[in-house]
């Protein structure tokens, strides 16, 4: 059968994409790039917040245009483990609903495809197991998933309902399929998971970050290696230590602090203080002088007062955090967070995410310009119609950080490295020539 897959939300669930186009390739069913090439389309859906689960719905009412030429419908991912059983009964154009952890069930649902409607959720293992994997044809940057669901309750948050509690991936089979992108032409590799700094907690009783990256270093191939949603209580020293002695992981990392404010902070059932963060940032900073440090914000929580707000704008104009991103707080049924009284207004909301936004274009241009003069290895992505190549520094995850433009009389493809001369710099991206 000829399968479109189409998938929306984080890079988390693209690299589920790529394990369900993976078991069915294994199992004799082909991918296709178009869906009006499919048999059978697979929407797979992200379902975290309200934007998100307005934009799967909208997509899975597109793809059902497609029923009319006798397509089979499946949707999948967050939205789908959520909601399976409201959508099931509101969305007959749907034959399958499938949730987070039953990619596995792929093959045979789409074998005994038939009238009747398909409901399979709830389920997943104790421990993350490996599944093979479809990857671009050029795979320069891949993601590894380390580890699947959460143990946080943060009061926010559905996560934990959704994917379940928090199960690593056995570190040989980590290794095994760093190995294996390696072999294909992966120079990046990106550490994802709910929380990577948790791994190995389950399985080996201990945090098992930093030692996992040592052995990931040693594997022929990767050039960069990037960690991605880490939890700033459990960034210990030696993962740290780790951090600032190999040469392959990226002067970067990922730290989703929500809020500044000690009030908000307990009141989202996060374990972090103000402090605790500051001393957090003030250690990676001593240990890797040029590291950048991504973060995520929510504004507009339950009960957020402007004294609340005004401390989180000082922490982020004190701190100057290299990356930054904001979102204004979403209510979500089944959070705690959600029954909550003093729900602040979608305006104010508003105005708190543009207010800090406005602030960090200030702090990103500084940076930016911090780096004219300078030369950096770029990892390019593509190639821009008028010659001119873009891509990424250490310094910047795919998708969401700055980029780099650059000139060369040199040809170049993506997935090639060049040392460029930084020239310019604007709020969010370089301009340079490679030298």
């Amino acid at each position: 059968m000829k399968v479109y897959i189409d998938t929306l939300g984080c890079p988390k669930n693209f690299n589920d994409s790529e394990v369900a186009s993976g078991i069915l390739e294994n199992n004799n069913h082909v991918i296709v790039n178009q869906p009006d090439e499919a048999d059978a389309i697979i929407v797979n859906t992200c379902g975290f917040i309200n934007d998100a689960k307005t934009e799967s719905i909208s997509r899975i009412f597109e793809m059902a245009e497609y029923k009319k030429d006798g397509k089979k419908l499946i949707v999948s991912g967050c939205l789908s483990e959520r909601y399976s059983e409201e959508l099931f009964e509101e969305m007959p154009e749907v034959d399958v609903f499938l949730g987070v952890n039953e990619y596995e069930k792929l093959p045979e649902i789409l074998d005994n495809l038939n009238d009747r409607r398909v409901l399979k959720t709830g389920c997943y293992s104790e421990v993350l197991q490996s599944a093979p994997r479809k990857l671009e044809d050029n795979p320069y940057t891949a993601t590894i998933k380390i580890a699947e669901g959460c143990n946080n309750v943060c009061a926010y948050c559905v996560i934990p309902q959704i994917r379940g509690k928090f199960r690593s991936k056995r570190e040989e089979d980590i290794i095994r399929e760093a190995e294996e992108l390696a072999a294909a032409g992966c120079k990046e590799l990106i550490l994802i998971a709910q929380d990577v700094t948790y791994y190995g907690k389950d399985l080996y009783g201990e945090l098992r970050l930093a030692k996992l990256l040592k052995k990931l270093c040693k594997v022929d191939g990767i050039h960069w290696i990037r960690l991605m949603y880490c939890y700033e209580d459990r960034i210990t020293d030696e993962l740290i230590q780790v951090m600032a002695e190999e040469d392959k992981i990226c002067k970067y990392i990922d730290i989703p602090i929500q809020h500044a404010s000690d009030n908000v902070l307990r009141a989202m059932n996060r374990r972090s203080t103000s402090e605790s963060i500051r001393k957090t940032v003030e250690k990676l900073k001593n240990a890797i002088p040029d590291i950048h440090i991504r973060t995520t914000l929510i504004v507009g929580f339950p009960g957020e007062t402007e004294e609340d707000y005004d401390k989180l704008v000082d922490f982020v104009e004190a701190e100057r955090f290299a990356r930054l991103g904001v979102f204004a707080y979403s209510q979500e049924e089944n959070t705690k967070a959600g029954e909550m009284e003093n729900q602040i207004d979608a305006e104010i909301k508003e105005e708190r995410q543009d207010g800090i936004m406005r602030r960090q274009l200030d702090i990103s241009l500084e940076s930016n310009r911090e780096k004219i003069g300078r030369t950096l290895e770029v990892l390019i992505d593509e190639i821009d119609e008028d010659g001119s190549y873009i891509g990424r520094t250490m310094f910047d995850a795919p998708e969401i950080d700055n980029s780099v433009i650059f000139t060369s009389d040199k040809e170049h493809c993506a997935g090639e490295f060049a040392w460029v001369a930084i020239t310019d710099a604007f709020d969010y991206d370089l301009v340079g020539r490679e030298v």
